[in-house]
């Protein structure tokens, strides 16, 4: 029995001592810019009309503590379609959707200026890179049955 109480005393003081001295790598990690959701498959007929355009997007979000210049990143689908970003700054902790069709950007949605989709409704691969070439985020999905992805 005092084996036992001197086992359950040295696995207490070790597992606390092991939730008080926590290594320097086990802390919270710094947030992120990455992707988000993509709405690739616009409700309505597919018609190419401005509206149904800009209801196929990439949202792309900032978990950093800190604003972000986004310009000159790219986001490419899988054919090489590819959206560079101008001047533009996603505020820590906010989004931006990267819409297809046409529009004034603010700071919430920006436009890519296109007549015709560029996500495909079965599968495809978004990829955000910074203005370096350096590859930030992927996002892949292969569901005609559904709208949307959550990357």
């Amino acid at each position: 029995m005092r084996h036992t109480r001197i086992a359950t005393a040295a696995t207490l003081v070790a597992a606390f001592a092991g939730s008080v001295l926590l290594p320097a790598q086990a802390q919270a990690a710094p947030g992120s810019v990455h992707l988000y959701k993509i709405y690739y498959n616009s409700p309505g007929p597919d018609n190419r009309s401005n509206a149904s355009l800009n209801a196929e997007w990439v949202q792309i979000r900032n978990t950093t503590s800190k604003a972000v210049s986004l310009k000159g990143w790219t986001l490419t689908d899988a054919s090489r379609h590819e959206y560079t970003f101008g001047a533009f700054t996603l505020g820590k902790g906010k989004s931006v959707k990267v819409r297809t069709g046409k529009g004034k950007d603010t700071a919430a949605n920006v436009y890519q200026n296109r007549g015709a989709y560029v996500w495909n409704n079965d599968k495809d691969t978004a990829t955000l890179r910074k203005a370096s070439g350096t590859k930030v985020d992927t996002c892949s999905y292969k569901n005609p049955k559904v709208e949307y992805k959550l990357c």
